[in-house]
């Protein structure tokens, strides 16, 4: 008998697209940005409520989300200390607001303008909504407004957010939430690299992790698609690694990679049989020219390289970098980022028109009723009538412009539209940057549609050739029993019967050395199990982490665990290896590391020879996210070099208590603050604090938690030196963070490399670090 995660999986993966009622992607039921609704308004006026439906409140950047006869919204809301992230929940035939999921933003670089730029997904059987905030919490929404559940990618799994507001939005396919994302994390995934997450659709377990091939570029935001080539299901997706991948959806195995780009992918992939079309719009590897347009066709895989044919490409000096292309009746249409619109034959590659709309862009277009809908950045949206099908250039005269405005402080101002419209149920649904406009033809009568099905995926021959464990990986508590699942699946990543006469062997593996070559510690457990379930009993160690195994025969499967921190927790670093990472934090191997002083103490020292962003600037998380009400203490200690210090901080519930280790540019002083998302001043209270180099200072942070407000208070001061009763700045927060993972806050910002060598910035270094709870010692 399959397991009740086979049976769900094997339910799902024979579903092809979402109906014609739904729009759950944000490139549509056939997710390449073309619409078959006829009927729709060739202009609109809102003023005059012509072809408007309703106009509701709620603008964004992000396209929005029709599921079982609701409309959903993802943007950034309020002002100053509300100033936070929501979705929107409103009926589709009325527009009236039915409830709202508000969000708070921390451990991000994104400023606020730029929120809320992630579309959603949806699971239509259950009537369940997905986001990815901005803050990096992976949530689940029922159809209420109710949490199912939550992930904390950031303090889970070390997630990056992405610059400009670059988040990658989640796919829902086959039970599965999956999304991509910058991360470092522990162990095999300590290096920062742009990894691919599946999570369970109904519980939020890890069901697997995928990495690229390549070295990490930059950030990104390339949204997956699904696919059925060649009989495989499979997510497709640009990376951060400058190439278009392919991935099993049900088991994340990479089937191929294409590197185009020198730089990061942004674009969507559109995908039209076995033929995939993407862009980008950065220096290309091969070629000293900007931008390029590929076509490939990935039922042709060179076995040795694993990479598809190209069947065709353009490169012409276009940025092709900020917009997604959208596919439609053989013509491919890919915005420039000066907002030139080009459109090629999908087939040759050959252009056919090209026409000039707007100077920057980000929305994509699409392509719905013989016509063509995109935004530009400055306020304003086309409506682009076709000829012979978009074979043939448009007339000029016939385009219709609608511009944006709102009114701020009294003056009506252009307004700023980054979103991509779309089309369902007879409507054409967009936003602007304040408003959610539902458009359609009065005098119109819908039809119902129907799009074609994803070819169906080759029978399975039942046939185990690999197997995963569930989850794959897992936080655990210390002396905790867990349990894990075997999933056995056939060539297509589908799952499958156990074989018969299976000799299962599980087995506790050693991890690799850290990046500075200390060896850690195999997990201190005992693992047992059969060919179909195991059981882990964790001794009652304080914080590790490790791999289980299992084999059955040629058939091997590993999971991740790790043993987070608990409340009260202490160290002093003592007996940590010089070298190695504090086990059972997250974000910390190659960025902290103990090192033995000169005196013969063990110290926790921040990496100080390397200047990039993600390994200057770190966050290391010690606890597991839910914790809360709690105080947190070390000792810190910076040297000056070439004129500078560190910043050194400790993070208590997404709140960080900073040590400056630059001059406040209004003060001039160095300072001690509080502060909370810091590409915002959302909380930004500071006091002047003259610290000096290679002296030790101890450090507090505390948040109490009340019922209206949460109160956090810090305080620093010389160590040795009695602990001063009173608190050294104080903030009441009226819209608070209840609950965030404890952490170390380090910043090495005067690295320098001259004549090919690396000359060490500041030195940072932690001790004596206590975590309690409040009202407890």
């Amino acid at each position: 008998m399959l397991s009740r995660c086979c049976v769900t999986l094997l339910a799902l993966c024979s579903a092809s697209l979402a109906g014609a009622a739904d729009w759950v992607h944000w490139r549509g039921p056939a997710m390449n940005g073309h619409s078959l609704e006829k009927g729709l308004p060739a202009d609109f006026d809102p003023a005059k409520k012509e072809n408007v439906a309703w106009i509701a409140p709620y603008g964004g950047r992000a396209a929005p989300l029709v599921m079982g006869g609701r409309i959903y919204v993802m943007q950034g809301f309020g002002e100053g200390l509300g100033e936070s992230e929501r979705v929107v929940c409103l009926d589709e035939k009325s527009g009236k607001k039915l409830w709202e999921f508000d969000q708070r933003i921390y451990h991000s670089e994104i400023v606020s303008s730029r929120l809320g730029w992630t579309p959603l997904t949806g699971d239509p059987a259950a009537g369940t909504v997905f986001a990815h905030t901005t803050a990096g919490n992976l949530i689940c929404l029922d159809k209420d407004g109710k949490l199912v559940w939550q992930r904390q990618m950031t303090e889970e799994f070390g997630r990056v957010s992405g610059y400009g507001g670059r988040v990658v939005a989640p796919t829902f396919d086959s039970g599965l939430v999956i999304f991509g994302m910058l991360n470092s994390s522990w162990g095999d995934q300590a290096r920062g690299w742009n990894r691919f997450v599946a999570l369970d659709g109904k519980t939020g377990a890890v069901v697997w992790i995928a990495e690229t091939p390549n070295p990490l570029k930059s950030t990104y935001q390339s949204n997956p698609v699904i696919a059925v080539i060649g009989g495989q299901r499979l997510m497709i997706t640009g990376g951060g690694d400058g190439a278009l991948h392919a991935f099993k959806v049900r088991t994340g195995e990479r089937v191929w990679s294409y590197k185009f780009s020198g730089g990061a992918v942004n674009p969507s992939p559109v995908v039209d049989g076995n033929l995939i079309y993407c862009s980008h719009g950065e220096e290309n590897p091969d070629k000293p020219i900007i931008g390029r347009v590929i076509c490939v066709d990935a039922s042709q895989i060179d076995p040795k390289e694993k990479e598809p044919k190209l069947v065709w490409e353009y490169i012409g000096g276009k940025r092709f970098g900020l917009s997604s292309p959208a596919l439609a009746d053989g013509v491919l249409y890919v915005p420039e980022d000066s907002g030139e619109l080009y459109t090629f034959d999908a087939k040759s590659g050959k252009i056919l028109w090209k026409h000039r709309y707007a100077t920057e862009v980000r929305g994509a277009p699409l392509v719905a009723d013989g016509k063509v809908y995109i935004f530009d950045v400055k306020g304003r949206l086309s409506i682009i009538p076709l000829k012979s099908g978009g074979k043939v250039k448009p007339d000029e005269d016939d385009v219709f412009v609608y511009q944006f405005r709102e009114t701020i402080k009294g003056k009506v101002v252009q307004t700023e539209t980054n979103g991509t419209p779309i089309a369902v149920n007879g409507r054409v649904y967009l936003t602007s940057r304040t408003d959610l406009l539902a458009l359609a033809d009065p005098n119109a009568k819908p039809a119902k549609v129907s799009y074609k099905p994803m070819p169906a995926e080759t029978e399975s021959d039942g046939k185990a050739v690999g197997a995963r464990l569930f989850p794959y990986e897992i936080t655990a508590k210390p002396g905790e029993e867990v349990k894990f699942e075997v999933v056995y699946f056939d060539a297509n990543g589908r799952p499958v019967k156990a074989p018969e006469g299976g000799a299962a062997k599980w087995s506790i593996v050693t991890p690799g050395k850290t990046p500075t070559g200390a060896q850690p510690p195999p997990l201190a457990a005992k693992v047992t199990g059969t060919t179909t379930e195991g059981t882990l009993a964790l001794e009652k160690n304080p914080v590790q982490q490790g791999y289980i195994e299992f084999t059955d025969g040629k058939i091997t499967a590993r999971a991740r665990v790790r043993v987070a921190a608990q409340l009260p927790a202490r160290t002093d670093f003592d007996k940590a290896p010089d070298g190695s990472s504090p086990a059972g934090w997250v974000n910390t191997n190659g960025k902290f590391f103990v090192k033995k002083l000169p005196d013969g103490n063990n110290v926790l020292m921040k990496l100080n020879t390397d200047a990039r962003p993600p390994l200057a600037k770190a966050n290391g998380y010690i606890t597991t996210p839910d914790a809360s009400d709690y105080t947190i203490a070390a000792d810190v200690m910076g040297t000056e070099v070439r004129g500078k210090l560190p910043d050194a901080g400790l993070i208590n519930s997404r709140y960080t208590l900073v040590l400056d280790g630059k001059p406040d540019a209004e003060l001039g002083k160095r300072t001690l603050r509080i502060t909370s998302w810091e590409a915002r001043p959302r909380i930004n209270v500071a006091v002047p604090y003259e610290w000096e180099s290679g002296k030790w200072y101890s450090l507090k942070l505390t948040v109490e938690q009340e019922e209206k407000q949460a109160v956090i208070r810090g305080k620093i001061w010389k160590k040795g030196d009695e602990e001063p009763k009173g608190w050294t700045l104080e903030f009441r927060d009226p819209v608070p963070n209840r609950t965030g993972a404890a952490g170390l806050y380090g910043y090495i910002s005067n690295v320098q490399e001259a004549n090919g060598k690396i000359e060490p910035g500041s030195e940072l270094y932690f001790d004596n670090l206590a975590i309690t709870a409040n009202g407890k010692k």
